[in-house]
């Protein structure tokens, strides 16, 4: 993409009203713009970066066997009636009625969709397991939505439902969610830990919550450090495999880590004291068990073995694909701007000009440009006739993890120079290098197409 061609309304000031770093860089990066209280406009930067992580998403729960499809935002109320939560919900739900004056909600969460959608077409155990999940907007009327889209009214959102015989195949299917988030977070460039959390209105025993360190987060998070020197990393997990599955789960629940909901002071203490850490998290992600909850308010059966009617076991696992995008920001910036890891970057590198108009410099943009877009990458080629200084501020704000300067002085000696967002350290290196060095960076960093 030229810059020149592109739509990319950066701001110089920063808007009164940001309390948080994503929120601030987020307005003057030009990736989002407010449309009412906790509602964004996605402008293109903030939805090229949306779509990417989407997609690893999408990846990482089709790798787990898992099944896309897609939901309406609008729900009947009948079937929240049926669930008994409709009443219980509280004002958090947008409620309203069609023309016909049937009571109608913007979704908030989907279980009684997909329970619906499960016992209209599954009859028999042969069936099972199964688990359908959905990327989809979601709305909470937020008492007071804050942090841009940290906290925001309408999200973005990830929501999955297993079906399962037995409670031991439907607590395979919520190790299978945890492993599968690990890895998810882990693409992203992030640590998200999963925390022992409060199930809240949809109910459950266990559930986990996936947090990532930061000052700005909304809870309090007690855990043991040792906990921060795990990582997923490159090993194969067969998801089929209960007890490989099973094992990822204790490696990375065994130490504390509650929220502040379910903390527990005496067992925390038994943690030696050096190892004990008191910070602030982001949730990103949760993943819930609640056994027959809805199968038995909302007669979800399938005939077992023996012939008899039972009620399948269930569970939810959501991430905040949206709010991912702001906490990524949380845990990757510096004063000059976001910076964004390898694996959700919206272009893979920036070119910067430095004589605009030159004949050399100009040409070897563009053999530069063209040879990154030949071997599948998405360059960001600042042609805009400004000074080098502003080209530099705007890629530092937008945080494009490599940028590859070009001027007159590194032509005459055959290089470009090839610098990391993160370090700022430059290498100076000939164009055929240049590209080997980026395919060699992001053969680490698949991006994948999506669906």
């Amino acid at each position: 993409m030229r810059l020149s061609r592109y739509f990319l309304p950066v701001l110089k000031e920063t808007p009164a009203d940001a309390q948080i770093v994503s929120h601030r860089l987020m307005l003057r990066a030009g990736m989002i713009k407010q449309t009412s209280a906790g509602i964004y406009a996605w402008l293109p930067l903030g939805f090229k970066v949306l779509r990417k992580i989407e997609n690893i998403v999408h990846d990482e729960q089709i790798k787990a066997g898992h099944i896309p499809m897609q939901m309406p935002t609008l729900q009947s109320a009948d079937l929240w009636r049926e669930s008994g939560r409709y009443d219980g919900y509280g004002q958090e739900m947008l409620r309203m009625q069609d023309r016909h004056e049937r009571d109608m909600l913007f979704s908030p969460t989907a279980e009684e969709l997909f329970t619906d959608i499960f016992r209209s077409y599954v009859r028999s155990y042969k069936d099972l397991p199964l688990t359908l999940y959905q990327i989809q907007w979601k709305f909470r009327d937020e008492i007071r939505p804050r942090f841009g889209v940290m906290r925001g009214r309408e999200f973005y959102m990830k929501d999955g439902y297993n079906f399962d015989l037995t409670k031991e195949d439907a607590l395979h299917a919520y190790n299978r969610h945890l492993v599968s988030y690990l890895r998810t977070y882990e693409r992203m460039g992030l640590q998200a830990i999963p925390m022992r959390a409060d199930s809240g209105p949809i109910g459950g025993d266990d559930t986990h919550e996936f947090l990532v360190l930061a000052d700005t987060g909304e809870s309090e998070v007690f855990y043991d450090s040792e906990i921060t020197d795990l990582t997923f990393g490159d090993r194969e997990i067969d998801f089929a495999d209960k007890a490989q599955c099973q094992a990822v789960l204790e490696e990375f629940t065994s130490r504390y880590a509650r929220t502040d909901e379910t903390h527990d002071e005496a067992i925390f203490n038994e943690v030696p004291e050096e190892r004990r850490r008191v910070a602030r998290g982001i949730e990103v992600g949760q993943i819930f068990y609640f056994g027959t909850k809805y199968s038995d308010a909302m007669n979800a059966t399938v005939q077992d073995a023996e012939g008899n009617k039972v009620p399948v076991h269930m569970g939810s696992h959501g991430i905040g694909v949206s709010r991912l995008l702001g906490a990524i920001i949380e845990a990757n910036h510096d004063d000059n701007g976001i910076i964004w890891p390898e694996g959700v970057t919206p272009f893979h590198v920036g070119i910067v000009n430095l004589k605009q108009g030159d004949e050399a410099t100009d040409g070897a943009c563009e053999q530069l440009y063209a040879a990154l877009e030949a071997e599948g990458f998405e360059p960001l080629y600042d042609d805009r006739k400004d000074r080098a200084g502003a080209k530099f501020a705007t890629m530092d704000l937008i945080g494009l993890p490599w940028r590859v300067t070009v001027g007159p002085r590194g032509l005459e000696k055959g290089v470009l120079e090839l610098t990391c967002r993160r370090t700022g350290e430059s290498v100076e290196l000939s164009m055929e290098d240049t590209i080997a060095r980026i395919k060699e960076i992001y053969a680490k960093h698949p991006h994948p197409k999506g669906l």
